[in-house]
């Protein structure tokens, strides 16, 4: 028999068990669509977690198709993974981003044509972002360079860390797309720098029509917590000369050119000062001029994420959350914005094209795993699948999946996603999963159920579990004034609101009141520790990476000034808040049966917080287990741990709530 015969029986008898998160491992996520700039071809990634017995990671390749979705290509291969694709001027060329040598990640160039990948950098550090110019003769990238004291300093034990020392920050470079006649290509610095840690961190940038200037978004340092003090500058290439554009007490970021170069789009926050939960408008630099800065009217979420630039100059593409899905806008220079595409089901992640001639993107729904798709820009907006990823693999029975209303407590209108039982019947009481998103300004969209994370929805529903995943006030996807209406409430109204969606599901006849779960990553992670303070009618809860000490996380965390924007305050002065609406100080409430998950390696939401949740749950004598996992961040990253949290989910339910 033919392996891929063999392999075809093996999944087939994996899926014959129903959905398991082991089946979600069969499935890739597309991502970093792009079409060609003449239109005639589109690049995306495929990634797949690898599980083997010395690798645990997530293997990405860049795959190529014509316009028709016909002559599909793997375009790289290997165990090195290959990302970030992006077209050459004369779609002739695929840049993209490899760590084919050795714990360096470089920038590499391939034909379309075919043929072996060629490196482009031997850049000494860390690499950021990269874009070759309009012009196509040179390629730009930010980086970090290494210290090259680092290693004596280790070796030699006197490598201390100095708390708030600019280090790492990322400046600007550039290169010579094609080699000289020595088959070298020389870097140099576009943006001088004091030293060998820069003089500010540059985050992203973007090349001007001419590719004589290109302007950058920059931070003091590379804390993220700097994001607040993001300014835009630009500079000659030619002669390095930097000009300040926009440097007020707003943060503004992602400058994009227009065609006709006359403008510059910006992101800029709304307010004396930037706020947590995040307002902002797309503004307008006006170039050779006195250095205006317009900004332009809100949109529906007040949070635009730009896109591009239309080809004429006239207006501006963005997305936003709309709900629980997305759309992409188009903001007129003059004029109110409109909506120029959204979709009756499921979410994507669009790209234009730099000939402002085409849309790539990602799309999935509740059911179908994501694909790459194309859209024109003038005419039909009717999507073209150009991959087949997923699109050949059986899958078991799902649960469908739909949108769910209800009133708070207070009649304020909250949404979610209800996923149901596979097979599910009208009138059944079913165990019910109330999964709470991160954030706070998080939200629920109607994506892929069956995808490789943290919370295995398809695989809860094939158990016979409902899950009710809210969008409670704080969430993204409603406006601004949804998304602010947790401000020195944490666990007050927005617990309320989560609440009243398992209260309407047990008022309908669908959850079983005495076999309920409740779980959440970070804020979510929070929402459940709190939760099970005010609560007994959970029977299981699972704590991922959660807030537990608002005072501990804002004198550990790399956000100190993330709960002192939410609470009006520093903890200091303002104690009494911090006291109440830390699940810490109810702890003594709690009877439901915890599980804590944490990664070690968490700077987000420091590990501290979930042992002072666990070791205050143990010394009262309460069912509670902790498990931490080494070198993960806030969000876990190697698969053999995501496939662990995943299962370590389902068997704590399967306990305690069965």
């Amino acid at each position: 028999m033919r392996p891929t015969a063999i392999a075809f029986l093996v999944t087939v008898g994996l899926f014959a068990q129903g959905w398991t998160p082991e089946t979600s491992l069969q499935f890739q996520n597309v991502t970093s669509v792009t079409v060609s700039p003449d239109g005639a071809m589109t690049a995306w990634v495929q990634t797949k977690p690898v599980i083997e017995t010395g690798k645990s990671e997530q293997l990405s390749h860049v795959w190529i198709a014509s316009a028709d979705g016909s002559r599909r290509v793997q375009l790289t291969r290997g165990d090195k993974s290959a990302s970030a694709p992006q077209w050459t001027p004369d779609s002739k060329h695929i840049l993209f981003t490899s760590a084919r040598t050795p714990g360096s990640i470089q920038i590499y160039a391939i034909a379309v044509a075919g043929g072996e990948a060629e490196k482009l950098t031997e850049f000494k550090g860390t690499l950021g972002s990269f874009a070759i110019s309009p012009d196509g003769k040179h390629v730009a990238f930010t980086g970090a360079e290494a210290n090259p004291d680092d290693e004596k300093t280790k070796k030699e034990k006197r490598d201390m860390t100095v708390v708030d020392l600019p280090k790492g920050n990322q400046t600007l470079y550039a290169i010579p797309f094609s080699p000289d006649a020595d088959g070298k290509r020389k870097q140099r610095k576009v943006v001088d720098a004091q030293d060998v840690r820069g003089k500010y961190h540059i985050v992203n940038f973007d090349w001007s029509p001419d590719a004589k200037q290109i302007a950058f978004s920059r931070w003091p340092a590379t804390l993220f917590e700097n994001w607040i003090k993001a300014e835009v500058s630009e500079v000659d290439v030619a002669t390095g000369a930097v000009k300040d554009l926009a440097t007020t007490t707003a943060a503004e970021t992602n400058p994009q050119y227009s065609p006709d170069g006359k403008f510059i789009a910006i992101t800029r926050s709304v307010g004396p000062k930037p706020r947590w939960a995040f307002e902002n408008r797309i503004a307008l630099i006006t170039r050779g001029g006195n250095g205006e800065v317009r900004e332009l009217p809100a949109t529906y979420d007040a949070q635009p994420n730009i896109i591009g630039w239309a080809k004429d100059s006239s207006k501006i593409f963005f997305s936003e959350s709309k709900r629980t899905r997305n759309y992409i806008g188009a903001m007129p220079i003059d004029g109110p914005p409109t909506t120029f595409f959204e979709t009756a089901r499921g979410v994507f992640n669009a790209n234009l094209n730099s000939s402002g001639t085409h849309f790539g993107m990602s799309f999935e729904t509740a059911e179908e795993a994501s694909e790459a798709y194309t859209m024109p820009v003038g005419g039909t907006t009717i999507m073209k699948r150009v991959s087949r990823a997923n699109i050949d693999i059986p899958k078991p029975a799902m649960g469908r999946t739909e949108a769910v209303k209800w009133k708070s407590k207070d009649g304020l209108d909250v949404e979610g996603l209800l996923t149901y039982p596979v097979g599910y019947q009208q009138g059944q009481k079913v165990p019910l999963i109330l999964n709470i998103h991160g954030g706070p300004t998080g939200v629920f969209s109607e994506s892929f159920t069956g995808r490789f994370n943290l919370y295995p929805i398809a695989a809860f529903a094939s158990k016979g579990y409902a899950v009710l995943r809210p969008n409670p006030r704080g969430s993204s996807g409603y406006g601004k004034q949804f998304r602010f209406a947790n401000y020195d409430d944490w666990g007050g109204k927005d617990f309320e609101d989560d609440q009243a969606g398992v209260d309407k599901l047990i008022a309908d006849g669908i959850a079983d009141p005495d076999k309920l779960a409740i779980m959440g990553w970070s804020y979510g992670g929070f929402m459940t520790s709190w939760t099970i303070t005010q609560t007994k009618r959970f029977k299981a809860a699972v704590v991922g990476a959660a807030v537990t000490n608002l005072w501990s996380f804002t004198g550990t965390a790399d956000i100190p000034g993330f709960i002192p924007d939410y609470f009006s305050g520093e903890p200091w002065d303002n104690f009494e808040s911090y006291r109440q609406h830390s699940p810490i100080t109810h702890i003594k409430n709690v009877v439901t049966p915890t599980l804590v998950l944490h990664g070690e390696a968490d700077d987000r939401v420091p590990v501290g917080q979930g042992y002072e949740y666990y070791n205050a749950l143990k010394r009262q004598g309460g069912v509670a287990k902790m498990v931490v996992y080494p070198r993960q961040p806030h969000g876990p990253r190697e698969p053999k741990f995501v496939l662990d949290i995943m299962q370590r989910h389902i068997d704590w339910v399967e306990k305690y709530v069965r």
